[in-house]
Order: structure tokens, then sequence, then C-alpha cells
């Protein structure tokens, strides 16, 4: 199971590699002034033994959708992107970003060191009970010209 975590075998199928992965290694979870990398699994897995292997579990959904040819085309990816951004939101928020909150957390922040923006923002939206994927829409991933921001 610990193989199915790795980068490699998560860009081992082409829809993978061909489309989020290229866009994932020009983003700050890939590169960035510290070393720190994240993969896939990082974002997309629970650390918990039981959690992670009902999301394993859950993934075969995956598996059938890329046997069936779902989004072998860069252009079947683009017209599902964004029902499989709203369904990795929804699960986003209803664990309050957990994965997320792994490396990052509002107790660890340093407001005053962050840029302006993050700084208004961040004790706002630790004080409204916010979650990292209501405002980090696209930190990893690019979005869908069908996402409307609201922000």
């Amino acid at each position: 199971m610990e193989y199915t975590n790795t980068l490699e075998f998560c860009i081992s199928c082409h829809e993978m590699e061909d489309n989020v992965y290229h866009e994932y290694t020009k983003t700050i979870h890939h590169t960035n002034r510290t070393g720190v990398r994240t993969v896939c699994s990082d974002c997309h897995v629970p650390k918990g033994w039981t959690r992670k292997l009902i999301r394993k579990i859950q993934a075969t959904n995956e598996l059938f959708h890329h046997f069936l040819g779902t989004i072998d085309t860069p252009e079947k990816f683009e017209d599902a992107r964004y029902d499989m951004a709203e369904r990795m939101w929804a699960a986003m928020e209803a664990t309050d970003s957990r994965e997320c909150r792994n490396c990052h957390s509002f107790q660890a922040m340093d407001f005053a060191k962050q840029q302006r923006r993050p700084q208004e923002k961040h004790p706002a939206a630790m004080e409204q009970g916010k979650t990292c994927i209501n405002c980090h829409k696209g930190i990893a991933h690019s979005l869908s010209e069908d996402y409307e921001d609201d922000d």
C-alpha cells in the first residue's frame, strides 16, 4: 500500500503525468525556497491507516474511470476538471483540510512575517472557522475555466 503513495506510482498513468503532474511542478509545493516538497499522497491520502485504507478503496473508482478512458485525453480531462475539483474541495472541506494541516496550521503561523494579504486574511479565516481549501483552490493545480472565484 505504501508504494501507491509514491510520486512514481501516482504519475504512472498518463492522465496524471500529462495533466496534473506538470501543473504541480510549477507550484510552490514542488519548488520553493526551503526545499520542502509535497507529493500527491501528501494532499490526497490521509495519514492514519484506517482513513488511508478507506481512501485507497475509494480510489478504485478512479481506476475504473482510467480503464474506461473517461479522462484519457487532455480534452476529456479538461471537460471533467471542474467536477473532479469540486469533489476534492468538498472532501477537503469536510475534513477541515486535514492533509493541509499536516504541514500548515494557524497556530504555527507568524502572521507578522506574512505578506500583506495573508497577514490580513489568515487571522480572519481563523476567527471565522474557515479551512485552507476555502481560500486556496488552485494552489497545486490549474483551475477549470468553469471556476468562478467568489473572493
